[in-house]
């Protein structure tokens, strides 16, 4: 139903496995410049950090959205392992 007229939303599981840099980069340029919404799943950090303006946590079945950045996450993961 999303995309039934016009895709207004994309939706990108991983979508940097097997590129390299310079195709990452172009997609970014791409995908910043599309002027519908997108829901991206990435391990990336370098493609996310360019992105992406809001995070959205999905755990314990919830989805809500994070305050900080991929920085602030960082932190609060690598505390809560104790590192």
């Amino acid at each position: 139903m999303i995309t039934f007229e016009r895709p207004h939303v994309l939706m990108l599981d991983e979508p940097t496995n097997h590129l390299d840099y310079d195709a990452i980069n172009a997609l970014i340029v791409g995908l910043n410049n599309y002027e519908g919404g997108l829901v991206v799943v990435s391990h990336d950090e370098y493609f996310l950090n360019a992105l992406c303006d809001r995070l959205y946590l999905v755990q314990d079945g919830k989805c809500k959205q994070y305050k900080g950045d991929l920085h602030d996450y960082r932190k609060l993961v690598t505390k809560e392992l104790g590192y």
